[in-house]
Protein backbone atom coordinates (compact mmCIF):
# COMPACT_ATOMS: atom_id res chain seq x y z
CA UNK A 1 0.00 0.00 0.00
CA UNK A 2 1.54 3.34 -0.80
CA UNK A 3 1.44 6.05 1.64
CA UNK A 4 1.87 10.03 1.15
CA UNK A 5 4.17 11.57 3.63
CA UNK A 6 4.74 15.81 4.11
CA UNK A 7 7.93 16.84 4.88
CA UNK A 8 7.55 20.53 4.99
CA UNK A 9 6.15 21.86 1.27
CA UNK A 10 7.51 18.14 -0.04
CA UNK A 11 5.15 14.85 -0.40
CA UNK A 12 6.81 12.05 -0.54
CA UNK A 13 5.36 8.95 -1.77
CA UNK A 14 6.19 6.01 -0.63
CA UNK A 15 5.50 2.43 -1.95
CA UNK A 16 7.33 -0.61 0.00
CA UNK A 17 5.21 -3.05 -2.38
CA UNK A 18 5.93 -2.04 -5.55
CA UNK A 19 9.82 -0.88 -4.83
CA UNK A 20 10.26 -4.80 -3.89
CA UNK A 21 8.19 -5.64 -7.08
CA UNK A 22 10.34 -3.55 -9.34
CA UNK A 23 13.58 -5.04 -7.60
CA UNK A 24 12.43 -8.16 -7.58
CA UNK A 25 12.47 -8.31 -11.42
CA UNK A 26 15.87 -6.44 -11.41
CA UNK A 27 14.81 -2.86 -11.44
CA UNK A 28 17.28 -1.58 -9.50
CA UNK A 29 18.46 0.67 -12.60
CA UNK A 30 14.88 1.70 -13.33
CA UNK A 31 14.15 2.36 -9.89
CA UNK A 32 17.33 4.47 -9.28
CA UNK A 33 15.85 6.74 -11.89
CA UNK A 34 12.55 7.52 -10.64
CA UNK A 35 12.03 10.45 -8.41
CA UNK A 36 11.50 9.66 -4.71
CA UNK A 37 10.15 12.90 -4.07
CA UNK A 38 7.53 15.42 -5.89
CA UNK A 39 8.35 18.60 -5.08
CA UNK A 40 5.39 21.52 -6.36
CA UNK A 41 6.76 25.14 -5.78
CA UNK A 42 5.71 27.99 -7.09
CA UNK A 43 8.47 30.93 -7.30
CA UNK A 44 8.56 33.48 -5.45
CA UNK A 45 11.74 34.61 -6.77
CA UNK A 46 12.19 37.35 -9.60
CA UNK A 47 10.52 40.46 -11.14
CA UNK A 48 7.76 40.75 -13.23
CA UNK A 49 7.73 43.93 -15.08
CA UNK A 50 5.21 46.15 -17.60
CA UNK A 51 4.98 49.39 -20.11
CA UNK A 52 1.94 50.69 -20.18
CA UNK A 53 0.77 53.88 -22.60
CA UNK A 54 -2.66 55.53 -22.54
CA UNK A 55 -3.47 56.19 -26.00
CA UNK A 56 -5.76 58.84 -24.48
CA UNK A 57 -3.89 61.07 -22.23
CA UNK A 58 -0.25 60.29 -23.66
CA UNK A 59 1.43 59.33 -20.57
CA UNK A 60 3.76 56.27 -20.38
CA UNK A 61 5.01 54.39 -17.63
CA UNK A 62 6.65 51.24 -16.77
CA UNK A 63 8.05 49.43 -13.68
CA UNK A 64 8.53 46.21 -11.86
CA UNK A 65 5.55 45.76 -10.20
CA UNK A 66 6.15 42.37 -8.55
CA UNK A 67 9.71 41.66 -6.71
CA UNK A 68 10.85 38.29 -5.33
CA UNK A 69 6.87 37.71 -4.52
CA UNK A 70 5.99 41.02 -3.41
CA UNK A 71 3.63 43.16 -5.42
CA UNK A 72 5.68 46.89 -5.31
CA UNK A 73 2.33 49.57 -4.38
CA UNK A 74 4.31 52.64 -5.68
CA UNK A 75 4.50 51.19 -9.22
CA UNK A 76 0.90 49.84 -8.75
CA UNK A 77 -0.31 53.03 -7.67
CA UNK A 78 1.76 54.82 -11.20
CA UNK A 79 -0.26 51.70 -12.86
CA UNK A 80 -3.18 52.69 -11.57
CA UNK A 81 -2.91 56.32 -11.91
CA UNK A 82 -2.42 55.79 -15.60
CA UNK A 83 -5.39 53.56 -15.93
CA UNK A 84 -7.47 55.89 -14.45
CA UNK A 85 -11.08 57.32 -16.33
CA UNK A 86 -9.20 59.84 -18.40
CA UNK A 87 -12.96 61.20 -19.13
CA UNK A 88 -13.43 61.65 -15.25
CA UNK A 89 -10.26 62.47 -14.52
CA UNK A 90 -10.54 59.25 -11.51
CA UNK A 91 -8.45 57.15 -10.90
CA UNK A 92 -9.21 53.57 -8.56
CA UNK A 93 -6.95 50.75 -7.50
CA UNK A 94 -6.48 48.19 -10.70
CA UNK A 95 -6.86 44.41 -9.73
CA UNK A 96 -3.30 43.07 -9.30
CA UNK A 97 -4.63 40.01 -11.01
CA UNK A 98 -5.47 41.89 -14.38
CA UNK A 99 -1.32 42.71 -13.91
CA UNK A 100 -0.29 39.53 -14.21
CA UNK A 101 -3.02 38.62 -17.12
CA UNK A 102 -0.73 41.10 -18.92
CA UNK A 103 2.73 39.81 -17.91
CA UNK A 104 1.78 36.16 -18.68
CA UNK A 105 0.16 37.67 -22.30
CA UNK A 106 3.33 39.31 -22.30
CA UNK A 107 5.48 36.14 -21.61
CA UNK A 108 3.40 34.15 -23.44
CA UNK A 109 3.59 36.40 -27.12
CA UNK A 110 7.31 36.60 -26.28
CA UNK A 111 7.04 40.27 -26.52
CA UNK A 112 8.38 42.91 -24.41
CA UNK A 113 6.65 45.39 -26.18
CA UNK A 114 4.47 48.57 -24.00
CA UNK A 115 1.42 47.59 -24.16
CA UNK A 116 -1.12 49.90 -25.22
CA UNK A 117 -4.43 51.32 -23.35
CA UNK A 118 -7.32 52.22 -24.42
CA UNK A 119 -9.03 51.96 -21.13
CA UNK A 120 -9.04 50.89 -18.09
CA UNK A 121 -10.65 52.50 -15.36
CA UNK A 122 -14.02 53.72 -15.83
CA UNK A 123 -16.30 55.85 -13.31
CA UNK A 124 -19.80 54.30 -13.50
CA UNK A 125 -20.84 57.78 -14.94
CA UNK A 126 -18.47 57.01 -17.68
CA UNK A 127 -19.69 53.73 -18.27
CA UNK A 128 -23.14 54.54 -18.24
CA UNK A 129 -22.57 57.32 -20.85
CA UNK A 130 -20.58 54.90 -23.29
CA UNK A 131 -23.46 52.15 -22.75
CA UNK A 132 -25.83 54.56 -23.93
CA UNK A 133 -23.82 55.13 -27.27
CA UNK A 134 -23.30 51.53 -27.83
CA UNK A 135 -24.42 47.78 -27.17
CA UNK A 136 -21.06 46.67 -27.12
CA UNK A 137 -20.18 48.21 -23.42
CA UNK A 138 -21.25 46.05 -20.74
CA UNK A 139 -24.22 47.76 -17.82
CA UNK A 140 -22.14 46.27 -14.82
CA UNK A 141 -18.72 46.48 -16.41
CA UNK A 142 -15.36 44.89 -15.19
CA UNK A 143 -14.08 48.20 -15.87
CA UNK A 144 -15.60 50.19 -13.59
CA UNK A 145 -14.09 47.33 -10.76
CA UNK A 146 -10.33 48.10 -12.09
CA UNK A 147 -10.64 44.60 -13.46
CA UNK A 148 -10.14 45.04 -16.94
CA UNK A 149 -8.65 46.45 -19.70
CA UNK A 150 -8.81 46.88 -23.68
CA UNK A 151 -5.55 46.38 -25.05
CA UNK A 152 -3.35 46.57 -28.38
CA UNK A 153 0.09 45.50 -29.15
CA UNK A 154 1.23 47.64 -32.06
CA UNK A 155 3.83 44.52 -33.33
CA UNK A 156 1.33 41.86 -32.51
CA UNK A 157 -1.70 40.97 -34.72
CA UNK A 158 -4.58 41.37 -32.83
CA UNK A 159 -5.98 38.23 -33.79
CA UNK A 160 -2.57 36.97 -32.32
CA UNK A 161 -3.28 39.04 -29.15
CA UNK A 162 -6.58 37.22 -29.11
CA UNK A 163 -6.10 33.59 -29.17
CA UNK A 164 -2.99 33.85 -26.52
CA UNK A 165 -5.16 35.69 -24.37
CA UNK A 166 -7.67 33.01 -24.67
CA UNK A 167 -4.61 30.79 -24.09
CA UNK A 168 -4.61 31.51 -20.26
CA UNK A 169 -7.94 31.42 -19.50
CA UNK A 170 -7.25 33.70 -16.91
CA UNK A 171 -10.97 35.76 -17.38
CA UNK A 172 -12.68 37.14 -20.14
CA UNK A 173 -11.49 38.15 -23.70
CA UNK A 174 -13.32 40.12 -26.11
CA UNK A 175 -12.33 40.93 -29.73
CA UNK A 176 -13.28 44.28 -31.69
CA UNK A 177 -11.05 44.11 -34.14
CA UNK A 178 -13.12 47.22 -36.23
CA UNK A 179 -11.96 49.25 -32.83
CA UNK A 180 -8.75 47.97 -32.83
CA UNK A 181 -8.24 45.83 -29.39
CA UNK A 182 -8.38 43.24 -27.25
CA UNK A 183 -10.56 43.35 -23.54
CA UNK A 184 -8.93 41.23 -21.39
CA UNK A 185 -10.74 40.70 -17.42
CA UNK A 186 -9.79 38.54 -14.70
CA UNK A 187 -13.43 37.80 -14.01
CA UNK A 188 -14.75 34.49 -14.87
CA UNK A 189 -13.48 32.71 -17.90
CA UNK A 190 -15.52 33.47 -20.78
CA UNK A 191 -15.30 35.06 -24.61
CA UNK A 192 -17.18 37.11 -26.72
Amino acid sequence: MCKNRTNGDDVTLTCPARRQLLLGLGGVALCSLLPSKAVASRSTKGIRELSLYNRHTGERNDGSYWVDGHYQSEVLADFSQLLRDHRQNIAAPMDKRLFDLLYSLKTTLSVDDEIHVISGYRSPKTNGMLASKSGGVAKKSYHMQGMAMDIAIPSVNLKTLRDAALSLKLGGVGYYPKSGFVHVDCGPVRRW
